[in-house]
């Protein structure tokens, strides 16, 4: 389906011209999130976006993330899990526009073991993007500011949860004590892998981030380091959560079996110590930047194993989800 695709996020958009096979004919990111656009001024930003391939014939536009939210062009009401291609491309919303057919993909929701509800906007168009086949039994880990690990059964997705670990890490560096020793980024080195290694640990999260602080009073952590140790304290945590049954399933079930493992058991125990397994859990990693070195690590030490995703995943994913909708 030839068509005009863009993911239109809070800070950034990326738009992909696509050919009728899904293949990336030209692509242009900006930092034009919709935070930048004002308030009725959704028609002229995509216009400055893509104007001059909607001249050059191109009739169907396709936007994903939170271009859809209630602080974006028009709200794409929540599709709730479990949910795959067919189900997006059916829940589309049209949006006016002159001189183009412009539709709107929903973002979906589910729940936690807890009932607690979970939403998501533009990663569903990676997730069903980064997908081998249809039916695809999958585990999904999608870093950022607020990381999200997808469970997928059938090609279908079934769960997720969010981990605000991104932006807590930035909060904790920059508003607070432990930033002051802090100098340097975050690495996958050994300071990082001491923190998942801490993760692992009695105490909980708030007692090992203390510890953040005085290791380096005591000169048992230079300043160059504090932040991958940080940083490693904050995914490992994250990490454990989400091998150990924190993953995300409208059921409320841990995350056992296939979907997840290379075997047939499960990971148990509520952030102990994960020791080394006769079976690993595989954790496709789907995004771009130094977290996905970050992600790969720390689920190394926490005993699974991280398999890239298609850097054009949210591409591919709407081109997907453009085939199966009724445009006219």
């Amino acid at each position: 389906m030839r068509m005009i695709a863009v993911d239109w996020g809070t800070s950034s958009a990326r738009a992909y011209r696509l050919a009728p096979d899904g293949a990336v004919l030209a692509r242009r990111e900006g930092a034009g999130g919709i935070l930048r656009v004002p308030e009725g001024g959704f028609p002229a930003a995509l216009t400055a976006m893509v104007g001059d391939w909607l001249a050059d014939g191109e009739t169907r536009v396709l936007l994903a993330g939170m271009v859809g939210s209630r602080q974006g062009w028009q709200e794409a009401p929540y599709l709730a899990c479990p949910a795959g291609l067919d189900a997006l491309a059916g829940a589309v919303v049209p949006v006016p526009f002159p001189g183009a057919t412009v539709r709107l993909v929903p973002g979906l929701s589910a729940e936690d073991a807890a009932g607690t509800p979970e939403v998501m906007r533009g990663e569903e168009v990676q997730v069903v993007g980064t997908l081998a086949r249809p039916d695809e039994d999958a585990l999904i880990c999608l870093p950022g500011s607020h990381a999200k690990w997808v469970r997928v059964a059938g090609g279908r997705i079934a769960g997720f949860t969010t981990h605000m670990t991104g932006e807590a890490f930035a909060a904790l560096k920059e508003h607070t004590i432990l930033g002051r020793m802090m100098t340097g980024t975050a690495e996958a080195g050994p300071a990082f892998a001491a923190g998942v290694a801490r993760s692992a640990e009695g105490g909980g999260l708030l007692h090992h981030l203390f510890g953040t602080r005085t290791l380096g009073l005591f000169g048992r952590l230079a300043p160059e380091d504090a932040a991958s140790y940080l940083s490693g304290l904050l995914i490992g945590h994250e990490v454990a959560a989400a091998l150990t049954g924190g993953a995300a399933l409208t059921g409320g079930a841990a995350l056992t079996g296939g979907a997840a493992l290379t075997g047939g058991a499960a990971l148990t125990g509520g952030g102990a110590r994960v020791e080394p397994a006769l079976v690993r859990p595989v954790v496709r990693l789907v995004g771009s930047g130094p977290l996905m070195a970050l992600y790969g690590r720390a689920i190394a030490l926490k005993g699974g194993e991280a398999v890239p995703g298609d850097p054009d995943a949210a591409a591919r994913g709407l081109a997907l989800i453009g085939e199966r909708i009724q445009w006219a």
